[in-house]
């Protein structure tokens, strides 16, 4: 005996089409190479805690002029009450530390440490952003072009890069500041400073960056989108830009984070060695040189630019590791 009609219909009732199963069930979405950067980027509490650091200092030296409105003194005003006469020293213990100069104030002059710290913060970073811009640039289109194009332009900028990297640098740069004089193209004074440190720390950092460049170029440009792109008629121009050029943003990335705490380290040691910005400007590698006068009696002014520059390096330096592992396509992170 047959089943009944009606009851095949109704199990066909109960039973959703698969159509509506497919459209119930969650999508599964795609994310962008940002996306999962950015995700592993949040995991690296070190990363992150360097990456807040980083902006507060940014911040610190863009709001300078308020900040030291509100919490400190003009960097420049002496201060002759809060010296001692005699000795030269600031009254009080710890460097003349009060709720008035939050972090006490320079020997013989008498000039809040609080506002020079946070006003040197912007010559520190504006040498190290401007040099690394300058560094980023020429290594990027030197190490593309000795990459991709091969030859005798590989070989005649590697040579200039090997130059480059044997020469010393330091040394370059105090005969060169002791020529110049103080009025340059219209800038005077520690402008002339700033350029002069901007233009020849960017110029000897460029072969680091275009060594990088160049051999991810000479990987890149035998790869199967790259021939295909060819085989279809793109142009040099449109390769350069469209195929090699994106996919060089990773580590150019990582590699300023990693060159900007470089460099802040480097205009410190010129201005402790007074090849730096010239004085009255504030600037911390020149607060450590005076401090070395007085060191022995109260390593306060020793201590402070020294932590200022720590923190600001090792910042960078933990930002720039966590760029690194996130952009990192075989980082497990």
């Amino acid at each position: 005996m047959t089943a009944p009609l009606h009851g095949t219909s109704a199990q066909a009732e109960e039973t959703p089409p698969a159509d509506v199963t497919a459209v119930a069930s969650p999508r599964v979405q795609g994310r962008s190479l940002g996306q999962i950067a950015w995700s592993r980027l949040k995991r690296d509490r070190l990363a992150l805690a360097g990456g807040i650091v980083v902006i507060l200092l940014v911040l610190t030296a863009v709001f300078a002029p308020l900040i030291v409105s509100l919490f400190g003194h003009p960097p420049n005003e002496f201060h002759q009450d809060k010296i001692n006469p005699l000795f030269g020293t600031p009254h009080g213990a710890f460097g003349g530390i009060s709720s008035e100069h939050l972090l006490g104030v320079e020997p013989n002059n008498g000039r809040d440490v609080f506002s020079r710290v946070v006003y040197g913060a912007r010559i520190s970073l504006l040498v190290a952003f401007l040099s690394a811009v300058v560094a980023v640039l020429l290594g990027t289109v030197l190490g593309i072009v000795a990459g991709y194009f091969g030859g005798w332009a590989d070989s005649f900028i590697s040579r200039v890069m090997d130059m480059l990297l044997a020469f010393p640098q330091l040394l370059f740069i105090i005969c060169l500041v002791s020529v110049l004089p103080n009025d340059l193209l219209g800038m005077t004074g520690s402008t002339v400073r700033i350029a002069i440190l901007v233009a020849v720390i960017g110029f000897f950092g460029w072969p680091y960056i275009g060594r990088i460049v160049r051999g991810q170029t000479l990987s890149l440009r035998e790869k199967e989108y790259v021939e295909a792109a060819r085989s279809l008629g793109a142009g040099r121009r449109y390769v350069l830009f469209k195929e090699l050029l994106p996919n060089l943003v990773a580590p150019i990335t990582v590699y300023t984070t990693l060159m900007i705490p470089t460099n802040i380290l480097t205009e410190a040691a010129l201005s402790y060695l007074g090849a730096g910005v010239r004085p009255p400007t504030a600037s911390w590698g020149q607060m450590l040189s005076k401090a070395v006068d007085t060191y022995e009696s109260n390593p306060t002014f020793m201590v402070v630019p020294g932590m200022a520059i720590f923190i600001t390096v090792l910042a960078f330096n933990l930002f720039g590791d966590g760029v690194r592992d996130a952009l990192d396509p075989k980082g497990s992170r």
